[in-house]
């Protein structure tokens, strides 16, 4: 661009530019922004270094995550400088990269990595979620890749995620709901109970029809597009009927089970006794 060594020692020693590293200078001397945070960590941090996990999914356009270190990823060969706020990872092979924009691994793969370097398992399943919800990844993409998941010590739980989130065997969710409710004792359901409503027919996931509760196990597709307006139509015609319903995420299942069953005992205590009122009560030494 016409720009020497020397031109741009003289604007950083004036104090008008701003040494970002061996390779980048900045044009001022204010905040840089979290994508010139994301360009200094590709460029200062090695040849070959690309945006990895969450990094990836940011600068393809993920929102509503906080991103609070930076993931690199560059070949294992390569001459590497660690930087502040910069986390490296030494791969063998990079695999496919997206080049518009900031370099970066395919965001399929950026997201199952992100979620193994999560800090937990609900930051994981939020990951994952987010990159599906925001569209940024094909569900059926996404599934074809968990093969490429790396032995971890999350990597059984991602799996079982990753069935859930990309839609893939959505009746195996209501299963698992069963086997934690008979394990709970709780009285057995009917499954699939067909309702006709003002807006057609539909199918209940589980309901105790002596109680009139209703559960709804949601997968991951019912986040999508205009699925959640689909549901509130739904429920509120249920609901309007006389029946409870309880809704249960199905990742929910997996985060927290104990939390949702709780509810649901909850609910078949409080209904069996609108059902079946309990006897009066009476003091001890009163009589009967």
């Amino acid at each position: 661009m016409g720009i020497t060594r020397a031109d741009v020692r003289t604007e950083v020693e004036a104090g008008r530019w701003t040494r970002r590293g061996r390779h980048t200078v900045q044009i001022g001397t204010g905040e840089l922004s979290d994508e010139a945070k994301l360009w200094v960590a590709v460029w200062e941090s090695g040849s070959g270094a690309v945006l990895d996990g969450v990094s990836a999914l940011i600068a393809g356009g993920l929102t509503g995550f906080t991103m609070r270190v930076i993931d690199i990823a560059i070949p294992d060969r390569n001459r590497r400088h660690r930087l502040p706020g910069v986390r490296l990872h030494r791969r063998r092979q990079i695999g496919p990269m997206l080049t518009g924009g900031i370099p970066r691994v395919r965001l399929e793969e950026a997201a199952l990595r992100g979620a193994q370097w999560a800090v937990s398992d609900r930051q994981a399943f939020l990951i994952l979620c987010l990159a599906v919800q925001q569209q940024l990844v094909d569900p059926a993409r996404l599934w074809e890749v968990r093969t490429t998941l790396t032995p971890h010590r999350r990597r059984s739980l991602l799996l079982v995620a990753l069935r859930d989130i990309c839609d893939g065997a959505q009746a195996l969710s209501e299963l698992d709901f069963a086997a934690l409710a008979r394990a709970r004792g709780l009285p057995e359901p009917s499954r699939q109970v067909v309702r006709h409503l003002p807006n057609g027919r539909v199918y209940l996931d589980v309901r105790w029809d002596h109680l009139g509760l209703v559960v709804e196990i949601d997968g991951g597709h019912h986040v999508l597009a205009l699925k959640p307006v689909d549901d509130a139509v739904r429920q509120n015609e249920v609901v309007l009927t006389g029946d409870t319903v309880l809704r249960i995420p199905v990742l929910g299942l997996r985060l927290q089970p104990d939390t949702f069953l709780d509810q649901v005992e909850r609910g078949i205590t409080m209904l069996s006794r609108r059902v079946s009122p309990p006897r009066e009560w009476h003091a001890p030494g009163w009589p009967a």
